[in-house]
């Protein structure tokens, strides 16, 4: 029978061999920090909205290069945009078309009647025939160079200040043929650059952010004074992939080798090292092919997890081989039949505790927990159908295993004396106040690992540039096209107060570019009768008799506006048709202090069919709303576990169960007294406690007085304990928060255990 499924366990790995081949050839690896974050359960609307607006900036890089003059400016604009040519495998120049304004203004000439700004109606409105004729005079005789379009097209000079409108959306202006913007002392040079791959491909390294540090280099050498401030996704892309991979091969190779030298200094053999490693290496195998056979992608913060799984499913070959120590190769099978029921109880417990992260709507905690339970269970797999076999050689005694076998006899047993009674008593009050003091904290920002100069950088760029926030928004959905565009121009009215207040600089919106049919027909009445009046004043005052031009009879439509030239600017903002409705987006900019949230949220409150999205604050929201679901996940969870437990060791359960209890409640004491805030990561890392925790004390119960299920659990849990120590010095804040709460709980664990083992019983005269 053994042999049987030796072969067959060899056939599943043999198959996996040929998906890693194929696997690694594709490298289909994510890094796209929003496939991490749960879906919009309630709203696919707003989750489709939010891609929008991101997957629109996936490949784009902007930079600002300045200078004290404008002369100098252009110098370092020449200098970095050379630099940049050099990667010109990687990236290209977004090309601003000098005439794209011209061809802009020759496709809305038709509709200038029906394009005005708030402002020019209230004028329009109560402007009298006197007021209206003086103006248009005024316009007459200005010099035709000032005019963006001839005097019977536009009487009044409307059109120049609907323009000038549309330009305020952005801070950059034409000059000398570039794009040009002044502020914080500096004359500034806007460029922008697409990436050639997508923003999400690791491709040979971070190519894009070398070619921006070296125009970096190249403008502060060209121009003394210069500098240059870039943003985009493929650069925060680029830093997360080179974070993760670094983290990865310091947290998995840094794990093995010390693993690995745990191995050798306690047996002095190869052969437990090398069966160590195959069953550490066919477990990431196994766990990397089921986890890119179930989900499309895998993420690379799911390998960096993943690698921490090092320290955990050695647990299995360190059993297998310090019960071995010292037996005749002859009792290998004995001695698996022996280690196996308490083995796969403790697969049991890790395995539910993984596969428990999955409950949360994580796409990327799913991807982890299935990666871990698989890796689990191809290294337990591993252990049991190959070491047999594999192990033939002698394996004996060694003088630092003997000594750490021994050591549990001199470890303390907690009994029912006045002086354990006071410690529990003091340790009671210690943890009181330590849940006391414990302050729970979902911001997402707290999540945001990206490096400094990145955030510097795209804040300065914000500011400068006025750039829309792609977080917060407001969300407008009709039953048509025309009633969205409705609902938009109503939305405005309420926001306009504010940008007069200046409480946001302003705003973004698709009917600003193109209005509803409704608003372009009392525009066209109102303009036509106005500059009517106009021109019949200038006509009685000049003697001469001018006409008004005349205009497009429809409406300017969506379907015509959206394969025009103009659409460019506003096109990801109109999502179109979701489902059996329509919708757009309103972009807010200048939203620099948080404290003006809730004013903009009270804003579409009664308004029919708008929707105040404020991203950071929903997926605050459901991170704080999980946590407590996952909290109370682990109590039932615990509860379950001590039930398994009874079944198997009956009163004495307990023993095995209380260590993990109290390493779960000392963790969560110790984050209150050093005043770390629990945040979901952490409360995930004690759900994994509960499953590998007790395996401690369910090998210590299995085999009570056996000082090599004592040498199997010290060495278990030391390099469990070098695992998630690594991962809790991670830069990315969620797996530090993970690893943190992993590395307090499993020292607790670890050193509560044995305090909590049978007594040993005495032998009989």
């Amino acid at each position: 029978m053994a042999n049987r499924l030796a072969i067959l366990w060899a056939l599943v790995v043999l198959a996996v061999g040929v998906h890693q081949v194929s696997f690694w050839r594709g490298a289909h690896l994510d890094t796209d920090v929003l496939a991490l974050l749960p879906e919009d359960e309630q709203a696919p609307e707003v989750d489709a909205a939010t891609r929008r607006l991101a997957d629109e900036a996936g490949r784009q890089v902007v930079l600002l290069v300045g200078a004290k003059d404008w002369t100098a400016a252009q110098q370092a604009a020449d200098a970095a945009t050379q630099a940049l040519g050099q990667s010109g495998d990687v990236l290209e120049p977004a090309v601003v078309d000098t005439s794209a304004l011209d061809q802009a203004v020759d496709f809305y000439r038709p509709y200038r009647d029906r394009l005005l700004t708030p402002s020019q109606r209230q004028w329009l409105t109560r402007a009298t025939p006197d007021e209206l004729g003086g103006t248009a005079l005024m316009k007459l005789y200005q010099p035709a160079g000032a005019q963006l379009t001839d005097w019977n097209v536009d009487p009044l000079g409307l059109w120049p200040d609907w323009w000038q409108a549309r330009a305020a959306e952005t801070s950059a202006r034409p000059r000398d043929g570039r794009l040009w913007l002044s502020g914080e002392g500096r004359e500034w040079v806007l460029l922008t650059w697409k990436s050639k791959v997508s923003a999400f491909a690791l491709g040979d390294g971070a190519r894009v952010t070398a070619a921006v540090e070296r125009a970096r280099s190249r403008v502060e050498t060209a121009v003394p004074g210069g500098r240059l401030v870039a943003a985009g996704v493929p650069l925060y892309a680029e830093a997360a992939a080179a974070q993760a991979s670094w983290e990865m091969s310091t947290i998995g190779f840094g794990s093995l080798a010390a693993v690995l030298l745990l191995v050798w200094l306690t047996f002095r053999s190869l052969r437990p090292i090398l069966l160590v490693g195959v069953s550490l290496l066919l477990g990431c195998a196994v766990a990397l092919t089921v986890t890119a056979l179930l989900f499309d992608r895998v993420h690379l913060l799911t390998l960096v997890f993943g690698s921490s799984l090092v320290g955990v499913a050695e647990d299995y070959g360190f059993h297998y081989f310090a019960a071995r120590q010292g037996k005749a190769p002859s009792e290998r099978g004995p001695v698996m039949r022996s280690l196996l029921p308490g083995m796969a109880l403790a697969l049991i417990t890790s395995v539910v505790a993984y596969l428990a992260l999955g409950v949360a709507p994580f796409p990327g905690l799913r991807q982890m927990a299935v990666f871990s339970a698989a890796g689990l269970t191809a290294a337990f797999l591993t252990v049991v159908c190959w070491f047999p076999s594999l192990d033939r050689g002698a394996l004996p005694v060694t003088a630092f295993s003997e000594r750490f076998s021994a050591s549990i006899t001199r470890w303390p047993r907690v009994t029912s004396t006045r002086g354990w009674w006071l410690t529990g008593a003091g340790l009671a009050v210690l943890v009181a106040v330590g849940l006391f003091r414990l302050k729970p904290q979902d911001d997402l920002r707290q999540l945001q690992g990206a490096p400094p100069n990145l955030i510097a950088d795209q804040r300065e760029l914000g500011r400068l540039l006025g750039l829309p926030s792609p977080a917060q928004f407001f969300l407008v959905e009709g039953d048509s096209d025309e009633q969205v565009l409705a609902r938009e121009a109503a939305l405005k009215q309420r926001l306009d107060p504010l940008v007069t207040q200046k409480v946001f600089a302003g705003y973004r919106a698709v009917s600003d570019w193109l209005p509803s049919e409704a608003q372009q027909r009392e525009d066209a009445a109102l303009s036509a009768r106005a500059e009517a009046q106009a021109v019949a004043a200038v006509a009685a005052s000049t003697g001469e008799a001018p006409t008004r031009a005349a205009f497009a009879q429809t409406p300017l439509t969506p379907s015509r506006f959206l394969a025009g030239p103009a659409a460019s600017a506003i096109r990801q903002q109109w999502l179109g048709t979701l489902g059996a409705r329509q919708y757009s987006v309103l972009m807010l900019r200048g939203l620099n202090d948080p404290k003006v949230l809730p004013r903009l949220e009270a804003v579409a409150q009664g308004l029919e069919g708008i929707r105040w999205v404020d991203k950071t604050a929903e997926i605050s929201g459901l991170l704080g709303r999980y946590r407590r679901i996952m909290g109370g996940l682990i109590a039932a969870g615990y509860i379950a576990v001590l039930l398994t437990l009874m079944a198997r060791f009956g009163r004495q359960a307990w023993r095995a169960w209380l260590p993990s209890v109290l390493g779960t409640l000392l963790t969560l004491a110790l984050f209150g007294w050093v005043g770390a805030p629990l945040q979901l990561f952490t409360v995930l890392g004690l759900v994994l406690l509960l499953g590998m925790g007790v395996d401690y004390g369910i090998f210590l119960l299995e085999h009570p007085g056996d000082g090599s299920a004592w040498l199997a659990v010290a060495l278990a849990g030391v390099s469990t304990l070098l695992s998630f120590g690594l991962l809790a010095l991670s830069a990315t804040p969620a797996l530090r928060s993970f690893g943190l709460a992993m590395l307090l709980g499993e020292v607790t664990i670890w050193i509560l255990t044995p305090c909590f083992r049978l007594p040993t019983r005495k032998a009989t005269p």
